[in-house]
């Protein structure tokens, strides 16, 4: 998928997603959706996109698979320049702290929970032809 129609695509599900507090988020029940607003990392304006993500028992798992792009997407990595993010879930809007993972946590996650929940995840890595990040969104501490 091009460039241009992720930013087309991204722009209407932040839009639906604010519109409807996230009531209808990726059509499934099955598939958990977050809106994620974070600084951009040369720019510092306010960027949000719909990523998904599984619970996890440290926070909330989300990973950047950039529909198979050579690149990570731009969302992680403004993720990666941030020490904290806004994370909208529905109608609740939380804080939160993003560490990505690396080394065998990362490869854990990423086999054990992701492929486990969504096998079909493993044809973005192999378009890809790179790593895919994960990061794990820890709530703040108050």
């Amino acid at each position: 998928m091009g460039r241009r129609m992720l930013r087309v695509g991204n722009r209407i599900g932040v839009w639906m997603y604010r519109t409807l507090d996230g009531r209808w988020a990726s059509g499934s029940k099955d598939v958990h959706v977050l809106m994620l607003t974070t600084p951009g990392r040369r720019t510092g304006v306010p960027r949000s996109t719909c990523v998904r993500y599984l619970e996890a028992p440290d926070g909330l798992l989300v990973w950047g698979t950039g529909s198979g792009s050579r690149q990570d997407p731009d969302w992680f990595r403004n993720l990666r320049a941030v020490e904290m993010t806004d994370v909208q879930i529905g109608a609740k809007h939380v804080r939160m702290r993003p560490r990505e993972l690396t080394g065998v946590e990362r490869q854990t996650a990423w086999t054990d929970v992701i492929l486990r929940e969504d096998p079909g995840i493993g044809r973005f890595a192999t378009k890809a032809k790179r790593t895919i990040p994960v990061a794990v969104l820890e709530p703040e501490q108050r």
